[in-house]
């Protein structure tokens, strides 16, 4: 279901994403030949970005990627996340980007997994609504790339310290322990911790997922955690979901360098006769471990009578 969501889209944007960057990054021999066409096969990638919904959520949404160095990938990335979705064929219908139009990058490097991104000084023509938001959804888009961890941002040559409104510090550093979507749970400011958890949302057309960071006086381990959120759907907001049965209970867990693994007892699968893990819940379950402890795996085991069901998720492919 979720496979084919992904590439009816891919290949719907593809196109469309290719013209947008061209006239994106070369607009001035575009205007000297506007009937001159050079037509050649573009390798179409899956891609992550991190757009708002029409609930104001940064959601997680597959994109098609056209670029293949890791600058010219990142401009891509910048590019749709300075997108708006009215009338805008190139991202999907109830999605835009929050970085503002008319935003454009200075400077770009990138170097042992440090990406420094340098941007015009439209990048301060945002509301105190959507800034910390415009800073999550550019952090979480980038660092989806394997080859960036940390993120320092600037705007003319200077760098961005604190949000332009709320006067909020940066990190130095900033990187997925940011948070996105920030939930507030807590009795103190002491002893507290971050918990990113996915929920799975929808629109008419597309399935896609929202990380939550739940800020908490918790005390659990964070797997736990995550699962017992997961399973007390519905939560706050209506419109996230969590399809994980609130019986699914976990038996044991390891948590290793950069793996977990996890056993739950029958309740984790999909239906009595159905030995299989929904990809709703795989996804979830690994999307949140992934975020929270920074692993790249997720293997699962159920015991269901004397049949054992394995299951091994390092991607969404």
């Amino acid at each position: 279901m979720l496979k084919k969501g992904i590439i009816r889209r891919i290949t719907i944007s593809s196109l469309a994403l290719l013209i947008l960057l061209v006239t994106y990054f070369f607009p001035t021999k575009l205007e000297e030949n506007p009937y001159k066409q050079n037509l050649s096969y573009t390798e179409v990638q899956k891609g992550v970005v991190y757009l708002l919904d029409k609930n104001h959520y940064v959601s997680r949404v597959n994109m098609a990627i056209t670029s293949k160095e890791s600058i010219d990938k990142i401009k891509e990335i910048i590019a749709i996340l300075t997108l708006k979705s009215k009338n805008n064929e190139y991202i999907p219908t109830d999605f835009y980007g929050v970085i503002p139009q008319g935003t454009m990058i200075l400077n770009a490097t990138l170097e042992n997994k440090l990406l420094k991104l340098d941007f015009s000084k439209e990048f301060l023509n945002t509301t105190q609504e959507l800034e910390r938001k415009m800073v999550e959804s550019i952090v979480y888009s980038v660092t989806e790339l394997p080859n960036i961890e940390n993120v320092l941002l600037f705007v003319e040559g200077k760098q961005l310290t604190e949000l332009p409104f709320s006067k909020e510090k940066l990190p130095t550093l900033l990187n997925k322990n940011f948070g996105v979507n920030k939930v507030y749970d807590i009795e103190s400011m002491k002893n507290t911790s971050k918990t990113t958890i996915y929920y799975g949302s929808k629109t008419e057309d597309m399935f896609y997922y929202v990380p939550v960071t739940y800020v908490s006086n918790l005390t659990q381990e964070k797997v736990e955690i995550i699962v017992e959120k997961l399973k007390s759907s519905p939560i706050y907001e209506s419109n996230l979901i969590s399809y994980l049965n609130a019986n699914a209970e976990i038996t044991n867990y390891e948590i290793m360098e950069k793996e977990i693994k996890l056993s739950f007892n029958e309740y984790l699968l999909d239906g009595i006769e159905n030995s299989t893990i929904l990809e709703e819940v795989q996804y979830t379950i690994y999307l949140s471990l992934r975020d929270t402890y920074h692993i790249e795996q997720v293997e699962f085991s159920v015991q269901e009578g004397d049949k054992n069901v394995n299951l091994v998720i390092n991607s969404l492919e």
